[in-house]
């Protein structure tokens, strides 16, 4: 295999005519790929503050065996590589002079690529003390008994609401984002639809959210339950009626991810039928 394999594109619409295919062949496992194309496809790389969006197609004999995308100055994220395309990847990326400051990708492949990269470019990889792991629905199994109260989908009139749990959520999970009225349409939360779980009283105790249905999968994101609210069953509750949703809505795969070391998450995805597809890691260039 030669790096010549790989082919480059700037242009989203030529990276999914080439790629579309197999991208969607495993929604679940491609869900990334699959997310940011589309949103590069419907909202430009300067959306999300990227100076351009780079695609690549890895192709021999006229069959697409892998592919990644990067919004530069952001990670390289390959769908599932082998050390060889891995290397070959590094060697193209190298030789165009590209400056890369992670790669995220499932585990093996960000694994091979980290040292393929350190072998073509001397920069050193550390693994990321976050990892996540990939889960595909199973036969959704909703918690019983529910805990009391509702499931309210979010409107267009509750914008406030929807910005106050995002921004909830992502300083738990130590996520660097401004979240207001003027920034919003820019971030990655803005295309979702989010769905709260409320207690008798109309209390909203927390939160699910999920991305638009892209190329047969529809992905879980965000999942919040206050600290002080835990342990009574709303996160349970709420994501059940997302997935629920999202199977309704003609999903093929429904995904998440989750944190590794978060033993009760993890825990609470697989009693409602979720299993594992790919663990999940990131690598950081010095």
């Amino acid at each position: 295999m030669t790096s010549d394999d790989w082919y480059l594109t700037e242009d989203v619409d030529d990276f999914l005519a080439r790629a579309g295919d197999f991208l969607r062949s495993r929604p679940g496992a491609h869900v990334m790929a699959l997310t940011w194309a589309e949103r590069v496809r419907t909202r430009g790389a300067g959306a999300f503050g990227a100076e351009t969006a780079v695609f690549g197609v890895l192709e021999r004999a006229g069959e697409v065996r892998a592919t990644f995308h990067r919004l530069v100055p952001r990670a390289l994220t390959p769908t599932a590589l082998t050390p060889e395309q891995a290397d070959a990847l590094a060697a193209r990326l190298a030789a165009l002079g590209h400056s890369l400051p992670s790669v995220s990708a499932d585990h093996d492949t960000a694994t091979a690529f980290a040292e393929a990269w350190q072998r073509r470019t001397g920069a050193t990889p550390r693994l990321r003390d976050t990892r996540l792991r990939l889960y595909r629905l199973g036969t959704l199994t909703p918690p019983d008994p529910m805990p009391a109260g509702r499931a309210r989908v979010l409107g267009d009139d509750d914008l406030d609401e929807v910005m106050f749990w995002c921004g909830e959520f992502a300083a738990a999970v130590g996520e660097a984002v401004v979240i207001d009225a003027d920034s919003w349409a820019g971030t990655r939360f803005a295309d979702k639809r989010y769905t709260v779980w409320e207690t008798p009283d109309g209390t909203p105790v927390s939160v699910a959210g999920m991305n638009p249905l892209i190329g047969g999968q529809i992905q879980v994101d965000i999942v919040h339950t206050p600290v002080a609210l835990r342990g009574r069953g709303y996160a349970g509750a709420v994501t059940a009626e997302v997935s629920r949703a999202a199977l309704a809505a003609g999903a093929r795969d429904v995904v998440l991810f989750a944190d590794r070391a978060n033993p009760t998450s993890n825990a609470l995805y697989q009693r409602l039928g979720y299993r594992p597809l790919a663990d999940w890691s990131g690598y950081d260039f010095a």
